[in-house]
């Protein structure tokens, strides 16, 4: 099956864009922000919060970080404007971090503190390898001025437990996912079991020094892991929230939901969908096979 989901994933690549965004619609909410608006009112109304992400990185000039500055400030206001249960992703090369590094923390830091006048919060989110130590460098910069900031680490690196015990120590708040992006042995695990052990170590050291975590996974796996030490640990539910993908394994979603769980769902939204959707289809090949039988049955 491994085999046929990574050619059906190469299959997609050589498709045109067009065909490509109707199978992607299902894990994206839109082009537009009254898209993404939309879809967390309705997760809402189940009880389940969002954080909203506008789709976009890697921009190439300050003049595309300050309209996806602009672009985020307005994710915000909606956020407040509608009275949702969301808050804001954001790609620190998407605000312009590597562009230029002190304009990037300016944006970043400007997004940060309008969230906190609106009572919100902000998520850097992680890219690959290379960009993990000026993610971090960023996030303690911020930490300096603001509490409403957090970020995410990725359990299949082979750091992410060293980078953990340090950052505890300034109470970060977490969104613990396994990795997305292909990384070199030397750095990154690469078998399943080992990057579910580190998950669940990485977890438990989180929960012991009393740091917030978004426990980020939809392998049931890592779940009933979860579960596990929350009640061995007795973590208080104000301690975590779990936190998965729109479109993605939407029973386990409600699962979690129903066991009286806090849940927050990734919704992205925008024009630059298909560099996300390809990306997300290489991680998951899994979600290949969806696309597959979404063709052959027209569903």
């Amino acid at each position: 099956m491994k085999a046929i989901n990574s050619a059906i994933v190469k299959f997609v690549e050589l498709l045109p864009k067009p065909i490509v965004k109707i199978f992607a619609q299902r894990y994206i909410a839109g082009d537009y922000l009254e898209d993404a608006v939309r879809v967390t009112k309705e997760l809402n109304s189940k009880g389940i919060y969002t954080t909203i992400d506008v789709l976009g990185e890697a921009i190439q000039n300050k003049s595309e970080a300050l309209q996806a500055k602009k672009e985020c400030l307005e994710v915000l206001e909606a956020i407040k404007n509608n009275n949702l249960m969301a808050n804001l992703s954001i790609k620190p090369t998407q605000l312009g971090l590597v562009v230029d590094k002190e304009f990037g923390y300016q944006q970043i830091a400007e997004i940060v503190e309008k969230a906190g006048e609106y009572n919100n919060f902000v998520r850097l989110d992680m890219e690959d390898s290379s960009l993990t130590d000026a993610t971090f460098e960023l996030l303690r910069c911020l930490r300096e001025k603001y509490n409403n900031v957090g970020v995410v680490v990725q359990a299949y690196l082979k750091r992410t437990m060293s980078d953990v015990l340090s950052l505890n120590q300034i109470g970060t708040n977490y969104r613990l996912c396994k990795g997305i992006y292909i990384e070199p042995e030397e750095i990154a695990y690469k078998d399943k079991q080992k990057i579910r052990d580190n998950y669940l170590a990485i977890l438990k050291q989180i929960f012991k020094d009393g740091s917030y975590v978004g426990i980020a996974t939809h392998d049931e796996y890592l779940v009933e892991g979860a579960y596990k030490l929350i009640k061995e640990m007795d973590i208080p539910k104000n301690k975590y929230e779990f936190q998965m993908l729109f479109g993605v394994r939407e029973s386990l979603r409600d699962k979690i939901n129903a066991d009286g769980n806090k849940i927050r769902i990734y919704v992205p939204f925008g024009q630059q969908w298909y560099k996300y959707s390809i990306r997300r289809l290489k991680e998951n090949p899994n979600m290949a096979w969806d696309i597959t039988k979404s063709i052959f049955t027209f569903k």
